[in-house]
């Protein structure tokens, strides 16, 4: 354990101030003392901490308050809550409102020291990790051609600025990466980046996830709740999706993005944010405002600089080098040795259509990992893991005739029932080998005319 851990300590008792710092010191840690959650927060946001300690009930602003209000102000250091008065609605708040630990006093000396210990520990893996995650180039854009040289080029132009940014693209082409580029990019990279999937979240849940709430607002709301807005402040806020917003929730994030602030549900006041809004849809937003399922004024609020990424098929001069990309990245996940790939392999791989665009691949790359049992993966193996069905155009649609809109269906027919024959109908194996979403894949099925059941009764 590093010596002089510099902690912080908050509690209105003198005598408590007294012992605990005493016992830090004798223990080989600097400790900071002060009696008010006030005063609390100005040294937290002008020091360095490793770890802070503060009593929940004190006079003034208690110490969940603190807790918030450090949250809020990107406050690093981890936050132990300490106790007399301890209950289970207090540590489960506490909890959610992103404490490390709660302890209940009287505190033994032993306890407060291996709260420490484990505290700074997993301090340092979290640090480990973060240097893995960078090591591996989880968020890195992996490119070669001329279509993501255009892409960059315009990221790198709109990521030095405020403006808000559509990206539009399929499903799979790396929307959120691209954001979160984008934000690391740009003036406030030091920020918070927070994400929401607008098509993933319940209808009657958005607007709580997205703007809090206040204990007793609702049914259910047993605390307050911190909304994805709030989470974002002076950071980068990524809304995915929002295509498939509902029109009610549209006119209220509207709102917000006209004044700036939100208010919570069962709120009696407005609160300020600044946050930057970038926005993705794979959905055509001009049609869905002609279709009156987007409001048109939010449109052109959101609609400032649209981003376009090129599905995978049209960028296919990249697929070498996101293949290389993938698999330092799952060898290095794994502890495996590398493993090459042959000329032939990698040419089966750049004709392959990808409907599940990059995702796809990436799940395709571990796949042939695993398959590659003679030191290398060659053409029988990329055979063996892509069905002939998907390996290319099949030829009842390349010969057929009829309308492109008709054939396209044909097709995503055909990789379909061709995955579920592979798989023995499992759907999430299917969803994840064309990198759909799995509610995605059963409304895509069902568009198509495939009968799951009936395919389940003959399997039986």
């Amino acid at each position: 354990m590093p010596s002089k851990t510099h902690l912080l300590v908050v509690d209105d008792e003198a005598n408590t101030l007294a012992s605990l710092s005493r016992a830090f010191r004798l223990a080989g840690h600097e400790a900071t003392v002060c009696d008010n959650a006030a005063k609390a927060l100005e040294l937290a946001k002008t020091q360095k901490f490793d770890l802070i300690f503060s009593d929940v009930v004190m006079p003034g602003k208690d110490g969940l308050t603190l807790l918030e209000e450090l949250k809020q102000q990107g406050v690093a250091a981890p936050v132990v809550m300490m106790s007399g008065q301890a209950h289970i609605e207090m540590a489960v708040r506490a909890t959610r409102l992103g404490a490390l630990d709660f302890l209940e006093k009287p505190i033994s000396t032993d306890k407060l020291l291996l709260t420490v210990e484990n505290a700074l520990k997993l301090q340092r893996l979290e640090s480990e990790n973060r240097q893995l995650r960078q090591r591996l180039g989880k968020h890195e854009i992996v490119w070669h051609g001329e279509a993501m040289r255009k892409v960059m080029a315009q990221l790198e132009r709109v990521a030095a600025s405020e403006s808000r940014v559509c990206i539009l693209g399929e499903t799979g082409t790396g929307k959120e990466l691209v954001a979160r580029t984008i934000h690391e990019r740009s003036s406030r990279a030091a920020g918070p980046f927070v994400t929401l999937n607008c098509a993933a979240v319940p209808a009657e849940l958005i607007e709580s996830e997205l703007f809090g709430h206040e204990k007793g607002s609702f049914t259910g709301a047993s605390g307050r709740h911190i909304g994805k807005f709030e989470q974002a402040d002076r950071g980068t806020i990524f809304l995915d999706e929002i295509g498939d917003m509902p029109l009610s929730m549209q006119a209220k994030l509207l709102r917000v993005l006209e004044e700036g602030e939100v208010e919570r549900i069962g709120g009696d006041k407005p609160i300020a944010v600044d946050v930057r809004v970038i926005v993705a849809t794979h959905r055509d937003l001009e049609a869905r405002v002609r279709e009156e399922k987007f409001r048109q004024d939010l449109f052109h609020r959101v609609y400032v600089f649209p981003l376009a990424l090129p599905p995978l098929r049209e960028r296919r001069e990249d697929i070498p080098a996101l293949v290389e990309h993938f698999a330092a990245q799952v060898c290095a996940q794994n502890g495996w040795k590398a493993v090459p790939f042959t000329a032939d392999a990698m040419s089966a791989l750049q004709s392959h259509s990808w409907p599940g665009n990059v995702r796809e691949l990436r799940n395709m790359v571990e796949r042939l990992m695993l398959l590659a049992t003679e030191g290398r993966v060659d053409m029988a193996t990329v055979q063996l893991a892509l069905p002939k069905a998907v390996s290319g155009v099949p030829a009842s649609v390349a010969t057929g005739s009829g309308p492109l809109a008709d054939r396209v269906q044909s097709f995503e027919r055909e990789v379909i029932l061709a995955e579920l024959k592979r798989s023995h109908n499992n759907m999430s194996l299917v969803a994840k080998t064309l990198g759909l979403e799995r509610s995605h894949l059963y409304k895509k099925a069902e568009q198509l005319g495939i009968d799951l059941r009936a395919l389940r009764r003959e399997q039986e």
